[in-house]
């Protein structure tokens, strides 16, 4: 059962230790099939190294498992309250990269200091607020999504033109049009909060880029208007 996906699957999941975005098993790679409804995600603590394309785990919208005979990553309810609040979204990664992890740790936004941020993340990528207690006490993965959600919500900031977003004293995670899209966000978040952390360094008071420089980054690649790159 979706013989292809769980491959591009296991592909991307690899592909986040190659980027060094993981050590160890700090991070998970998913994807959905719009017309089935079906997920399929990387198995609960199995070594990058070990791990074959028929080890991921397919599992429905309610996160029952319909394929694989390994438990599906811990983090499954996360990513399933984003497929659900966002059709738009195809694959999903979340990881406890360095630089995002830091920014998340300190529940601080990302701010769009230039414009190699604004080419991918339509401003700051937001950092959501705090767990409260009895959110971490039942149903902690399933909340963590309701968090984001809530985030983007609150903020009114559309999940499709700011394709990630740190958990607070957690880590990040990215989204996508599918799978490999997902890991691509996911490394180049890491890169812009890299050069973001290096940047207050460097100025303390560095500002934002202003307004319409990020809008002019974000719409050249995106949306009806974009012009960069060869035409499809």
């Amino acid at each position: 059962m979706l013989d292809a996906l769980k491959r591009e699957v296991w592909k991307q999941n690899l592909r986040l230790r190659d980027l060094d975005l993981v050590l160890f098993t700090w991070g998970n790679v998913s994807a959905i099939e719009r017309e089935s409804g079906l997920v399929v995600i990387k198995p609960s603590g199995v070594a990058y190294e070990t791990m074959r394309p028929e080890d991921m785990v397919v599992v429905d919208l309610n996160g029952h498992v319909v394929e694989g005979s390994l438990r599906p990553s811990s983090d499954l309810p996360t990513h399933l309250a984003l497929y659900r609040a966002d059709p738009s979204i195809g694959g999903i990664v979340h990881t406890h990269s360095t630089w995002a992890t830091a920014f998340a740790q300190a529940g601080k936004d990302l701010p769009a200091f230039g414009t190699t941020h604004a080419d991918y993340f339509r401003g700051s990528i937001p950092c959501t607020r705090a767990m409260r207690p009895d959110e971490t006490k039942a149903e902690y993965e399933k909340n963590t999504g309701n968090v984001i959600v809530e985030t983007f919500q609150t903020r009114t900031i559309a999940m499709s033109d700011t394709p990630a977003v740190l958990v607070k004293n957690h880590g990040p995670f990215a989204w996508g049009k599918d799978a490999g899209e997902a890991v691509y966000h996911a490394k180049v978040l890491e890169e812009t909060a890299k050069m973001a952390a290096i940047t207050t360094m460097v100025c303390p008071n560095a500002a934002p880029a202003p307004r319409h420089l990020i809008e002019k980054h974000f719409t050249r690649k995106h949306g009806p208007h974009a012009y960069y790159g060869q035409s499809r």
